[in-house]
């Protein structure tokens, strides 16, 4: 969404703000997570956005005027596999050159689902060659390492329970879910889907 016309930068407006979508704000890389566009009973109308720095991993609040002109980045998304956590950082590397790379936990949209191999993207910055963060698949399939049995007669259909999953992070899954069952995760808001087909 930028445009470059002889040599001039055409900024987007919020009209095309979208989740996902790099924006330069106080001269720094964000990428809009969630936004809202609200029309007011009275006085103008504006868009709600949350908005997470790139650089650091840290999520702010902003609201801009509808209308408004946003200075876009272009992003590259590259495929990159991740290797490993040293207890701090989180190891990746680009599976035909080799390169790697080190983020911390803060620059990845997801850490808690990571496990080893799996496949992910990393967004460069485009015109600087720079990359910024990591994202997961919209959705993995992870093996259920740790679940509680099911107690007979509870058989409500909305009833949950929480369960681990390989890498460690604790999902709620329907009660008929069990240890060595491999299920679909939702990585945007931590939730299951379905069992893995």
């Amino acid at each position: 969404m930028r445009y470059i016309w002889q040599n001039k930068i055409i900024m987007a407006s919020t009209s095309d703000i979208k989740n996902g979508m790099c924006i330069n704000f106080n001269g720094q890389p964000y990428q809009i997570i969630e936004f809202l566009h609200v029309k007011p009973g009275k006085g103008a109308a504006f868009v709600r956005t949350k908005i997470k720095n790139l650089e650091t991993g840290r999520v702010l609040d902003n609201t801009f005027p509808a209308g408004a002109k946003i200075e876009t980045i272009d992003i590259e998304n590259r495929q990159y596999q991740f290797l490993y956590n040293d207890g701090s950082d989180y190891h990746f590397m680009n599976t035909e050159n080799y390169e790697q790379l080190t983020f911390a936990k803060e620059l990845i949209n997801a850490p808690d689902f990571l496990v080893d191999g799996m496949m992910c993207y990393v967004l460069f910055h485009a015109s600087e060659n720079r990359a910024m963060a990591v994202e997961l698949p919209r959705t993995v399939n992870l093996k259920v390492t740790y679940s509680e049995p099911t107690v007979k007669g509870n058989t409500s259909s909305n009833a949950m329970k929480t369960v681990t999953v390989e890498g460690g992070a604790q999902v709620a899954v329907p009660l008929f879910i069990k240890t060595d069952e491999e299920i679909v995760i939702n990585t945007e808001d931590g939730t299951y889907k379905e069992r893995a087909k």
